[in-house]
């Protein structure tokens, strides 16, 4: 089951009132109720976990663990049962903080494990996260994502017109059906592995210790690409962009590792 978002301390005042289907209330030091941006009320529950957010709103999951993303047909963020949130709304941008703690039973799930997050199409996610990875699915919009110590993981998201910003230290960026109108997937120790959707005006894929491998539409433009290594090889079979065709950029850097970039090959249609 989930529950409405709740401001926490309202609950011990008698000056807080829940109104349905209304803005969600808080309370001020005189124990009036006062709206919290973006969300809306419901039942009471255990925790914050279900906030109303606006088509391009901005928002923000922090977390000390690792999280899981996935992308909604409703008009709301929702988080799952078993983990503990903080939500904060300002305007446009909205903060969602997977509170970690391991001296609290529910806040201990968001060290440890991969809380479940849904969230909106249209909503710029931006995910910080630390200790482990983050794994974004069906995502319809632009992402900043950046984590340290685990893989960012990337399923059929993004936007056409959007950017996307795709970030780890210690682990790999692996991306599936990733439409975006910019990329930049970075890591240090790791691979860069991206599979594209749409062909990207300009892309960057940056390693040092691992390979980077994009693989771009079967109609993809040319490129104007530049690619280097130190310990291993370039392969790129993508069409080389003429001098007036410079629009779209690919650019793949590694030192110990492969760079390589590709169209999707299209196969021979099988007879009926």
């Amino acid at each position: 089951m989930t529950s409405s978002w709740i401001r926490p301390g309202c609950a011990a005042r008698i000056g807080c009132a829940l109104i349905p289907l209304l803005a969600l209330t808080a309370c001020d030091q005189h124990g009036v109720d006062r709206p919290l941006p973006g969300t809306r009320t419901g039942d009471i529950g255990a925790g914050l976990k279900k906030a109303e957010i606006a088509d391009g709103d901005r928002l923000v999951i922090t977390t000390q663990g690792g999280v899981r993303v996935v992308g909604t047909d409703g008009d709301s963020v929702t988080v799952d049962d078993a983990a503990l949130a903080r939500w904060d709304g300002d305007g446009s941008s909205h903060t969602l903080d997977l509170t970690c703690d391991a001296g609290d039973d529910q806040a201990r799930v968001n060290c440890v494990g991969m809380p479940l997050v849904r969230v909106p199409a249209g909503v710029v996610l931006t995910v910080r996260a630390r200790n482990a990875g983050i794994d974004v699915s069906d995502v319809r919009g632009g992402l900043n994502l950046s984590t340290v110590d685990g893989d960012v993981t990337v399923q059929d998201s993004g936007a056409k017109g959007a950017l996307q910003r795709l970030v780890t230290r210690n682990g790999s960026v692996r991306a599936t059906g990733l439409s975006a109108r910019a990329v930049g997937a970075e890591t240090v120790n790791g691979d860069v592995d991206l599979l594209c959707a749409t062909s990207p005006e300009t892309l960057d894929g940056v390693t040092r210790n691992g390979s980077v491998r994009v693989i771009l539409p079967a109609d993809a433009p040319p490129y104007a690409t530049r690619a280097s290594t130190v310990n291993g090889r370039s392969i790129t079979d993508v069409p080389a962009a003429g001098p007036a065709e410079t629009r779209h950029r690919l650019t793949l850097r590694t030192v110990n590792g492969d760079t390589e970039a590709h169209r999707r090959q299209t196969g021979p249609r099988r007879s009926s």
